[in-house]
């Protein structure tokens, strides 16, 4: 009994989607995303409105750069903090997320899209280690979208491909931080705030439910 040309499009149609579920990592979850930008924003809040921070604090007349150590110390540990939520937030989130569809979280996949992840995540981290070290305060938090965005450019091909828009939109307002200093960290808490749980929602609605 011969097919009819649906049977054989329903047939290319899943084969093709076995295919990208081989080859791309699917268990990210768009709940994390916007738990992460919830996370961002409450972290930007609290700079801003529980220890004062404010990006001019970080020029003086001359142009150099320079923050008091007890509020530099405060930022690196809300910084850390923010982390550390994100990427809990992730992974358990994740992990739930690939159990529920029986599969595994750690494969192939998930290997390649780390090395790619990782790879200017380090260098960012290890450039802003050294900027920090001279003082230069002020460009730590460009740079950290900066190497973000480029991130998640680099693992789009491994992961949902709405990933490399986010990207662009890191990289697009790390520039416009760079240029415009004073609103950096409204630069920060669009792009690691407001697009990360814009992100999320169309994640979720897209491919969760």
């Amino acid at each position: 009994m011969m097919k009819e040309p649906q049977d054989y499009l329903q047939d290319i149609t899943t084969m093709r989607t076995l295919m990208e579920r081989s080859t791309r990592f699917l268990s990210l979850s768009g709940i994390s995303g916007v738990m992460i930008g919830v996370y961002a924003l409450m972290g930007v809040a609290t700079a801003r409105y529980f220890l004062g921070f404010q990006p001019l604090d970080l020029l003086d007349q001359g142009g150099d750069l320079f923050l008091a150590e007890a509020h530099q110390m405060k930022l690196v540990l809300l910084a850390i903090a923010i982390l550390v939520l994100s990427l809990g937030t992730a992974f358990i989130l994740s992990k739930q997320k690939a159990a529920k569809k029986g599969e595994q979280l750690w494969n192939i996949t998930a290997r390649s899209m780390l090395v790619h992840l990782s790879t200017p995540l380090m260098v960012g981290g290890i450039l802003m280690l050294i900027f920090f070290s001279k003082g230069w305060l002020g460009f730590l938090a460009p740079l950290s979208q900066l190497f973000y965005g480029l991130a998640l450019v680099s693992v789009s091909k491994f992961t949902f491909s709405e990933m490399r828009g986010m990207g662009w939109v890191q990289l697009l307002l790390g520039l416009l931080a760079t240029t415009l200093p004073a609103y950096s960290l409204l630069c920060w808490a669009l792009g690691f705030g407001v697009s990360h749980i814009a992100y999320g929602i169309y994640l979720h609605y897209k491919y969760e439910r």
